[in-house]
């Protein structure tokens, strides 16, 4: 499956797989990790233990994602239905969903929640990647294949969820529980699949955004022990570069993952779900669900006598005629599609908001620290760089968009009600 889902529409050498992602990033995790375990105490076999699991479940975070986009997730089973085991139900939530839809288009397009909180209903990727994890094919290869690390499926689902597994961690050496970093290896602000992705999708579209100083962050890499607990910390020299890094991300958002183009065929997307029930599924059922692929979409779009599967076939989206940020305060959304709609144009409007940070909401389960190697003194990373302070809120983008036949009016109703030039 295409890694940016829609992206290429926007950048047309976006082709790149999450496939190669997930082999891409795997590499990085054991660079990670071997960077740490050269400033460590631990056993061989504890590091030979840890690093085959920290990669395995690396390389595994993917399995989970639905066709194209978190778009596909709107159209998911009820996660009751995967049969998660009761331990599971403490992890983390999904990742943020980036948009928010509105607008008299698709008035019955289910708004995407950017918390997934436990509570939620539908399944998110994260729970499909578990339940592969767990109770498919691809369990018995794991607790085979990983048995010589006496690493087990539920050993690497625990660094994909966050929670630990009946029996308590199992990634204890010489007294101290090395949960906390590995799991920060998999999913944190430092994390391989947030390196790798940037520099990957930065290279494949050929943006000057993305880019960081990979080498000197890694070489500056530690292990923090405290309380019993080993968590991940950075050099007070590379704090400069990983400051480069959240900009990295942040600027990655604006310029790619929330394009307006890719944003647009995504709630294409969302309308025909919503439009045309049961014409494309997500199946509960592991074996089932591993072919439920791009391919598979695509070719059920084809078959659709849906409007909105007909222009994504046909690659016809809708123009983009105004867009606004979280920093943009003249203009009233809603008097906007209210103008739209009395000159009859046909329209409909997307919300794109992400929390690029969830730091303040992650720090308590694996914290991230900034170290003084002279003295050995910890600092959490909130405290140490004022960009935290950017990232604690969303990013959000407001954007309308018109039929194309109707471009040129719906320009003229925004200049109306901006005080823009048409």
């Amino acid at each position: 499956m295409r890694q940016l889902g829609f992206g290429e529409l926007a950048f047309p050498g976006a082709t790149h797989t999450r496939h190669a992602h997930s082999l891409g990033a795997m590499h990085v995790s054991g660079r990670l990790f071997d960077a740490v375990a050269e400033r460590s105490t631990l056993s061989p076999r504890a590091r030979e233990r840890f690093r085959a699991a920290v990669r395995a479940a690396v390389l595994c975070h993917d399995l989970g994602h639905m066709p194209l986009s978190h778009a596909s997730e709107s159209i998911a089973p009820l996660r009751s239905k995967l049969g998660l085991p009761a331990w599971v139900n403490g992890g983390r939530g999904a990742a943020v969903t980036p948009e928010r839809h509105s607008g008299r288009e698709t008035p019955n397009v289910p708004p995407a929640d950017p918390e997934h909180d436990g509570e939620r209903e539908q399944a998110a990727h994260e729970d499909f990647t578990v339940r592969l994890l767990l109770d498919s094919e691809l369990t018995g290869v794991l607790r085979t294949g990983y048995a010589k690390y006496d690493v087990t499926p539920e050993h690497i689902a625990s660094l994909v969820t966050g929670v630990d597994p009946p029996g308590g961690s199992p990634f204890v050496d010489g007294g101290a529980d090395w949960s906390p970093l590995l799991r920060s290896l998999v999913s944190g602000e430092l994390d391989a699949d947030r390196m790798d992705y940037l520099l990957r999708d930065s290279f494949f579209t050929g943006v000057n955004y993305g880019r960081y100083d990979f080498d000197w962050v890694v070489n500056n890499l530690n292990p923090a022990a405290k309380d019993g607990r080993v968590y991940l910390a950075l050099s007070k020299a590379a704090a400069f570069a990983f400051e480069d890094f959240l900009l990295s991300r942040y600027h990655m958002f604006l310029s790619v993952y929330y394009h307006h183009t890719s944003v647009s065929f995504d709630h294409m997307l969302r309308a025909w779900y919503a439009e045309a029930p049961g014409e494309f599924e997500i199946p509960a059922d592991p074996d089932a669900f591993v072919f439920c692929d791009d391919v598979a979409l695509w070719s059920a779009l084809r078959k659709s006598q849906n409007r909105w599967a007909e222009r994504l076939v046909g690659r016809r989206g809708f123009k983009r005629v105004a867009e606004f940020t979280e920093r943009d305060t003249s203009y009233d959304l809603k008097a906007l599609q209210a103008a739209l709609d009395a000159s009859g144009v046909e329209h409909f409007a997307v919300e794109s908001r992400g929390v690029l940070s969830r730091y303040f909401e992650e720090a308590s389960r694996s914290p991230l620290y900034i170290v003084d190697i002279s003295s050995g003194r910890l600092t959490d990373v909130q405290s140490y760089t004022p960009l935290y302070q950017r990232y604690a809120g969303a990013v959000r983008l407001s954007r309308v968009y018109v039929r194309p036949d109707q471009a040129d009016e719906g320009r003229k109703v925004v200049a109306r009600l901006t005080g823009a030039k048409s």
